[in-house]
């Protein structure tokens, strides 16, 4: 067998006869890290299999430069999935997904032209990747960025 980054006792396990290899997942470095391994895991257990096959397995899921990351791990390194774990979350890190904060409302504006109601659908999905965020507060980044004076004044000045 040639060099493998998997500790030889890895490449003695043998994969349970219907398991369906997670060939329809890939990892190319386009989406967030963390979202792959959670999506791996949820797979893994729904297969109901252990350590030692998702160890196997997890290769599968990965292309272009997270396949040659993996190639290029030193020879017989990886014993626990939590070592692939680690080195996966460690070297594609730059892709994990930043959470977005209140601040990040304050770049949406409505743009010249542009109807209120496409204007409504992207702020309103600023609002949904942030946490914790208040009504009220994004009320007023809602109204102090449209364009649409009287608009805004229907807004501001109908109770709700």
């Amino acid at each position: 067998m040639g060099a493998t980054s998997f500790h030889h006792s890895i490449l003695e396990v043998r994969l349970p006869k219907h398991f369906d290899k997670p060939t329809d997942m890939r990892y190319d470095e386009t989406q967030d890290p963390q979202e792959h391994l959670m999506a791996f895991e949820a797979r893994m257990n729904l297969e109901g299999v252990g350590d030692e096959v998702r160890r196997r397995a997890f290769p599968v899921t990965l292309a272009r430069p997270a396949i040659r990351w993996f190639n290029a791990l030193p020879q017989g390194s990886i014993r626990t999935f939590m070592d692939i774990t680690r080195g996966f979350l460690a070297h594609f890190t730059t892709c994990i997904t930043k959470a977005k904060h209140l601040i990040n409302l304050l770049g949406v504006t409505q743009k010249t032209g542009e109807p209120i109601r496409k204007y409504l659908y992207r702020f309103n999905d600023e609002c949904l990747e942030i946490d914790g965020l208040i009504d009220l507060v994004s009320s007023l980044c809602l109204t102090n960025r449209l364009l649409n004076d009287d608009f805004r004044k229907h807004l501001t000045t109908k109770p709700v």
